[in-house]
């Protein structure tokens, strides 16, 4: 199998693409889109986000020392990239993009309405890496659209939601289910053989 080469970069793709709201008060609130982000604990749940120190909302997260990360749609993917160019020094994302801030449980960052799925955030550490500072935090509550729920099983679809992910500049909606996780070490089960009934 032939390969090319390229220098060192940052060529781990899919990721989740989220939009991060921030702010203690609501005149300070704000949303900043974030790729890179993901999961680094299980117990307790931690996550992380990192940000230019240039960024609206660095200054917001480190004074607070707290965030919001709001799963994004197909439906939220012209607001997701709206909000990743712009900056809320010049604008009011909520207003801008019609979306609506409600109020959290345990954090005072305000959550986005319209995502699916909404992780309340608390600061542990802010990590100075180079371009990026990395805010390393614990995820002390979590939140889900009742509408994507199976009122039979109580299972939350997501896949409903048609979530996005970023891939080397560009968008995508999540494709076709393939397995689930472990499927490839599963046991299959034997199928029974039906007896047959002795002629009369």
């Amino acid at each position: 199998m032939e390969k090319t080469t390229w220098k060192p970069g940052t060529m781990l793709y899919p990721l989740p693409t989220v939009m991060v709201s921030c702010g203690a008060e609501a005149d300070e609130y704000n949303i900043v889109t974030v790729a890179w982000t993901g999961i680094v604990n299980t117990d307790p749940p931690m996550c992380y986000i990192s940000l230019r120190k240039s960024r609206h909302s660095h200054a917001i997260i480190s004074k607070n020392r707290e965030f919001v990360i709001n799963l994004t749609t197909r439906a939220l993917a012209f607001a997701t990239d709206w909000c990743g160019v712009k900056s809320g020094r010049d604008f009011d994302k909520f207003k801008e993009m019609k979306l609506h801030p409600v109020p959290a449980d345990k954090v005072k960052a305000p959550m986005i309405a319209e995502s699916p799925v909404n992780l309340e955030c608390v600061v542990k550490e802010i990590v100075e890496l180079g371009t990026h500072d990395m805010f390393l935090a614990e995820i002390v509550a979590v939140h889900g659209d009742k509408k994507y729920l199976d009122t039979e099983t109580g299972a939350f679809n997501l896949a409903k939601a048609e979530p996005i992910a970023y891939a080397h500049g560009k968008y995508y909606v999540l494709g076709d289910f393939v397995g689930k996780f472990g499927f490839s070490v599963r046991k299959k089960k034997k199928k029974r053989r039906a007896k047959k009934k002795p002629k009369k």
